[in-house]
C-alpha cells in the first residue's frame, strides 16, 4: 500500500480536507494530527475499518478504542443517557485533551468499545482534524497511530516510521503541542473515576467534578484477567527496545540515586538540570523539573530516540504528580512495565556556592553547627588528585607530562591551564567526570542526613542537581578585596584581578534558590545572620 501524505495548512482547505475525509468514509486508515498526540483514525461506526486498525498497530482486540467527534452536538448521536456533567466538562474543556466514558448506542460496534457497553468520546484541540472529522460525517475511532507497544507518535515523522505502507495517509499537522494523550475520565459510575491521566491536569477536572477517584490502572498494571475500559490501561505502553527503569523522588534524590548506581554508556531520560553529571551517559533531556509541560512534549520523542542507540538499559527521573506530572510519570511507568527504584534518601543536601571573598565560610560555619557535613569541593578535588588514580590517569592523559613519577605536578597542571580557556575547559570536563560521582559516593558512605557542598563551580559541575537547596552567597566588591587581602596576604591590585576575573555575582544569584548577602560590619552580625538564614532553610 501507498501511504499518501497531506500537509493541510488550515481547516480552509477544503479540497485537501474533502480528500483526506474521503479515506475515512470509505473505510480507510487516516492518522489525523491532535494537540495530545497522533491517532489512527477510522470510521468507528465501520467494524471492517475498525479491524484494520487493530491489524495496522498491531493491538490487542480488548483494547478499547476512543471515538473523536468535531464538537459536543455529536454525543448524544452516539451515547445513551449523556449526564448533565458531560456537558460541564465538554463547556470547561473541549475542544481539549479530555475523554469522558459514557453509556453507548447500538450504533457502536463492541468491536470499537473493546466489548463494552461504554464509549469514549473526545473533541479533538486541533481545527484540521475537526474539519476533517466533520466534513467525513463520522465519528473517528483514533488510538495513538504507533505500533502498539511503542512509544506514541508526536510528529508525523514517528507515524511514517511506524505506519508507512500501512496505512491510506497520514495528515502533517506539525509537532504535537500537549505530547502525551487525553486524560480519561469514567462518567459511568460514581463518583467519576480517572482511568488515565493525561494532557488535562486532575487538578483542573477536581474543580469541576469535585471528588474523583483514581483507577489502580494509572499506579498499577492490570493483571491478565482484568478488562481494560479504557486504551492504556492493561497492556504495556510507550516501550523502547531498551528496558527502562523509572526512579522516583525529588529531582535531587533521584539525581544522587543515578550517579551513585547508573554505569557508564546506559540511557538516561534527565531533567534539563541533571544532565551535566552524566557525560559519559547517552543523555535525552525533557526540559526543567519545573517544567511539566515539557517534559509532557519530551517524554515520547525520548523514549522513541533510543532505538536508534545501542543503549542496554535505560534510567528515567521521574516528576511529582502534580499537574502533568502524573500523566509523565504514568507514561514513564507503563515503558518500564512499572519498574521503579525509590531513590529517596532521607539526606538534605545544600549547595553554597558564590565568588572568590564573597564569604561562604560563614554560612559553612552556621551550617555546621547544626550538625551538617561539609564538603569543600576545591579540597575534596585536591585528595582526589592524591588518591583517585582514574583521575589523574585522565588528567595525564589530556596532559602528558604532568604525572611524573607517580605524582601529579600541580603546578605545572596550573601554569597549563592558567589564562587558557581552552585548556581549562579540557580540565573541567576530565573533573566533572569524576568528582560528582565521588561527591555522591561520599555522601552515601556518610550516613549523614545533612550535608553542605561548598563549590563555586556548582552548576558547571552539575553537583547542583544532587542539592535540594542552592544558595548563592554575595559581598559587595570592596568587601571581597579586603577579605582576599586579610586572608591570602596579597595586594589589593592582585585582589581586585581575582575578583574581577570571575563571573558577575548577578549569575549565582539568578541561578540559585536562595540568596544570602554577606555584607555585615563585623563578624558577629555576620555569624548572627547566617544563623538565622541557616534555621530558616534548615
Amino acid at each position: 500500500m501507498k501511504t499518501r501524505y497531506f500537509t493541510i495548512g488550515s481547516d480552509r482547505d477544503e479540497a485537501q480536507i474533502e480528500e483526506a475525509a474521503a479515506i475515512l468514509r470509505r473505510g480507510g486508515l487516516l492518522a489525523i494530527p491532535t494537540e495530545t498526540v497522533y491517532g489512527l483514525g477510522a470510521n468507528g461506526l465501520d467494524e471492517d475499518a475498525v479491524r484494520r486498525i487493530f491489524e495496522a498497530k498491531g493491538r490487542p482486540q480488548d483494547n478499547p478504542l476512543i471515538l473523536h467527534i468535531p464538537s459536543a452536538d455529536w454525543l448524544a448521536r452516539y451515547c445513551e443517557d449523556v449526564p448533565e456533567t458531560a456537558y460541564r466538562l465538554a463547556a470547561a474543556f473541549w475542544p481539549g485533551p479530555l475523554t469522558m466514558i459514557l453509556r453507548r448506542k447500538p450504533c457502536v460496534p463492541l468491536r470499537t468499545t473493546g466489548g463494552l457497553d461504554t464509549v469514549g468520546m473526545r473533541c479533538p484541540d486541533h481545527a484540521v482534524t475537526r474539519a476533517i472529522i466533520a466534513r467525513a460525517g463520522v465519528p473517528v475511532a483514533a488510538p495513538s497511530a504507533n505500533v502498539s507497544g511503542r512509544p506514541s507518535c508526536t510528529t508525523a515523522a514517528h507515524v511514517r516510521a511506524d505506519m508507512d505502507g500501512k496505512i491510506d495517509g497520514v495528515v502533517d499537522g506539525g509537532g504535537c503541542a500537549v505530547g502525551v494523550e487525553s486524560t480519561i475520565i469514567d462518567l459511568s459510575c460514581t463518583p467519576p473515576r480517572l482511568l488515565r491521566p493525561g494532557g488535562l491536569p486532575l487538578e483542573r477536572l477536581e474543580a469541576v467534578l469535585g471528588e474523583v477517584a483514581l483507577d489502580k490502572a494509572v499506579t498499577q498494571s492490570l493483571s491478565d484477567g482484568e478488562k481494560p475500559r479504557a486504551p492504556g490501561m492493561k497492556y504495556r505502553h510507550y516501550a523502547p527496545r531498551a528496558p527502562v527503569t523509572v526512579v522516583t523522588g525529588t529531582s535531587a534524590e533521584s539525581a544522587r540515586w543515578l550517579r551513585a548506581h547508573v554505569p557508564d554508556g546506559a540511557g538516561l531520560i534527565l531533567f534539563d538540570e541533571c544532565a551535566p553529571l552524566f557525560p559519559d551517559c547517552v543523555v535525552r533531556r525533557i526540559g526543567s523539573y519545573r517544567d511539566k509541560a515539557a517534559q509532557a512534549r519530551c517524554v515520547f520523542d525520548a523514549l522513541r530516540s533510543f532505538d536508534d542507540t545501542d543503549v542496554a538499559e535505560i534510567y528515567a527521573q521521574c516528576p511529582d504528580d502534580a499537574g502533568l506530572g502524573l500523566a509523565v510519570g504514568n507514561r514513564l511507568k507503563k515503558a518500564a512495565g512499572f519498574r521503579t527504584a525509590d531513590a529517596c534518601d532521607g539526606c538534605r543536601v545544600v549547595g553554597f556556592t558564590g565568588c572568590t571573598g564573597a564569604g561562604k565560610t560563614t554560612l559553612l560555619r552556621a551550617f555546621a553547627a547544626r550538625g551538617a557535613l561539609i564538603f569543600d569541593c576545591d579540597a575534596y578535588y585536591y585528595e582526589l588528585l592524591r588518591t583517585d588514580e582514574a583521575l589523574r590517569r585522565d588528567i595525564d592523559a589530556a596532559f602528558p607530562g604532568v604525572l611524573r613519577g607517580g605524582t601529579l605536578d600541580r603546578a605545572l597542571l596550573g601554569r597549563l591551564v592558567f589564562g587558557d580557556r581552552e585548556r581549562l575547559a579540557a580540565l573541567d570536563a576530565v573533573v566533572r567526570r569524576h568528582l560528582p560521582r565521588a561527591v555522591v559516593r561520599a555522601i552515601a558512605d556518610s550516613g549523614a542526613a545533612l550535608v553542605g557542598v561548598d563549590a563555586i563551580k556548582l552548576f558547571e559541575s552539575g553537583l547542583s542537581a544532587i542539592c535540594d537547596t542552592t544558595v548563592a552567597v554575595t559581598a559587595p566588591e570592596g568587601v571581597r578585596v579586603r577579605r582576599i587581602m586579610a586572608r591570602d596576604g596579597i595586594t589589593a591590585q592582585a585582589a581586585l584581578a581575582r575578583v574581577r576575573a570571575q563571573k558577575p555575582q548577578e549569575a549565582f544569584v539568578a541561578a540559585c534558590d536562595l540568596h544570602f548577602d554577606n555584607n555585615f560590619a563585623s563578624r558577629d552580625e555576620a555569624d548572627a545572620a547566617a544563623r538565622d538564614f541557616i534555621g530558616s532553610i534548615i
